[in-house]
Order: structure tokens, then sequence, then C-alpha cells
């Protein structure tokens, strides 16, 4: 339930997407830190940083198990992922991510183009079974990496901060599942960190729909499903027209699942590129 909790919220946040802007996207820098908690319960802290410009984007992410919970179990994981921007349009190029725990290890990594997985790793690999429903090279085209999916280009010269960050569908393979995510327009609220952004944020409604990879008959998978309350808080990258997830929600059997924003530094910065190209991805 976990990982079909916090796991779908950091796909937002495993969570929008770059669905035709249609202005440059600017330039701009966003360094955040979060904290992961269960019921209440601090399970964990996060970080994540994002540089993009008009020509490309580099976003990382890391994560650990912190407090209790660390005591009885290990954890931590750590995600990027690269591409270019062609007309405010996000195409991934590569999605990489590792995770370490008490259990096991875990690594994907993704070779994208035209929003296309052309080459993939994953460690260890899905075994067949008779109740998973299989992944088709269908699934694996017009989709986005999870981090990729973290990352809303709002169309339009208005204020991002407005509902058509949502009203979308975003469509997104994790090396393992393949599955959408339904954005609605839920309300605009002022969210405030304890270091930084202190503003608007839009609010919208996540909707989870399976599409392959996941085996149906789960309990955990049916819950997800019907699961009508899932709420991402999406705030601005300075210098863009991009918002990216402040606080995410989802209700489990065992509670709500929560990230939120600790620190969220973000400037603009006119004139610089990307830190990283993305040639040769």
């Amino acid at each position: 339930m976990q990982r079909f909790g916090l796991g779908a919220v950091v796909a937002l946040v495993s969570a929008s997407v770059g669905l035709g802007a249609t202005a440059a996207s600017a330039d701009g820098r966003l360094e955040a830190r979060y904290r992961l908690s269960l019921g209440g319960l601090e399970l964990g802290r996060a970080a994540f940083l994002i540089e993009v410009d008009d020509k490309a984007y580099v976003a990382s992410g890391s994560a650990r198990l912190t407090g209790v919970v660390q005591a009885v179990s290990s954890g931590k994981g750590a995600a990027g992922a690269r591409g270019a921007i062609d007309r405010g349009t996000l195409q991934p190029r590569s999605f990489a991510m590792e995770a370490e725990s008490d259990r096991k290890n875990e690594a994907i990594r993704l070779v994208m183009s035209g929003a296309a997985v052309t080459d993939m790793t994953v460690e260890p690999p899905v075994m067949p079974a008779a109740d998973r429903v299989p992944v088709t090279e269908k699934d694996k085209k017009n989709i986005f990496d999870p981090m990729t999916a973290t990352l809303i280009m709002v169309p339009g010269t208005e204020s991002p901060l407005s509902p058509k960050a949502c009203g979308r569908t975003l469509s997104i393979f994790d090396g393992r599942q393949r599955y959408d995510l339904d954005l609605i327009f839920d309300r605009m609220e002022d969210v405030k960190a304890e270091k930084g952004y202190a503003g608007p944020s839009v609010v919208c409604r996540v909707a989870y729909r399976p599409v392959s990879g996941h085996k149906p008959d789960r309990k955990s998978v049916k819950y997800m499903m019907n699961n009508k309350d899932m709420y991402v808080w999406l705030a601005p990258v300075a210098g863009t027209r991009m918002l990216v997830p402040f606080r995410a929600s989802v209700a489990t059997l065992l509670g709500v699942a929560q990230m939120e924003a600790l620190s969220f530094i973000t400037e603009p910065t006119v004139g610089r590129k990307a830190a990283a190209s993305t040639t040769g991805q």
C-alpha cells in the first residue's frame, strides 16, 4: 500500500507533465526539501532539485527513512531525469532510479526518444505471473517517466497558477508499470514553507488508473482505483511557466500518506543553461 500511496504521489511527486505549453519556458531553478509522513508519523525526508531553461531540463531527487521507522528498517533511494524542451513541450531523454532497503535493492534505467522508451534495464527483473497484466510495446509509447511527470508546463500567457494546471491526464511508465494519473481542479490555496516560498498554489484531485504491469485482483490496486482522497498542491518555479508539487496527500489503508515541503527555494536564472546538456542521451 505504501508503494501505491507515497509512490503514486511521488510519481506526480511517482505526479504533472508538460502538455503543450505555447511559450518559452524561460530559466529557473528550484531546490526543495520535503517531509514524508504516514498517519502523522514521520517516515522520511526527501530532496528535489530542478534546473530548466528554454532548451533543456534536469531534475533529481533523493529520499531516506528517518525517525522511529529508521530504527526498525533502513531505506534510501535516488532518482533523476533529463530531457529537452521543444516549443515549450518536455521531451524526456533518460531516467534512472536506485533504491536500497533491508529486503532488496532495486534499479531502473530508461532511455527515451520521441516520448517512447527505446532501451531499459530493470533490476530485479519483473517475473512473469498469470495474474499480472503484461506490459506491451504500445504501453511504452507516448509516456513520461516518473520524475519528468512531476513537472507541469502551463500553456498560455496568463499566470500558470490557474485551473489550467489541472484538467489533464499523466501517462506514466516507471519500468515496471504503466498507469495514468488524472488531475482534476479542486481549488486555489495559499501555502507556506518554513524556508522559501509562501503564496498561492493550485490544488488538483488525483485519480489513479492502472494500465499494465499490475495485478488487478490485489486489494491495494482496487483500493487505489477507487480512492477519492488523493490531492497534489502545485507551486511555481520562479522565472518559468512550470509548476511542481509543494504538497501531496493520499489516503491509504494505513492512514494518510503525505509529502510536504519544509523548504522551497526557487529563483529565476535568466541567461543560464540547464546544469547538464542532453546531448547523447
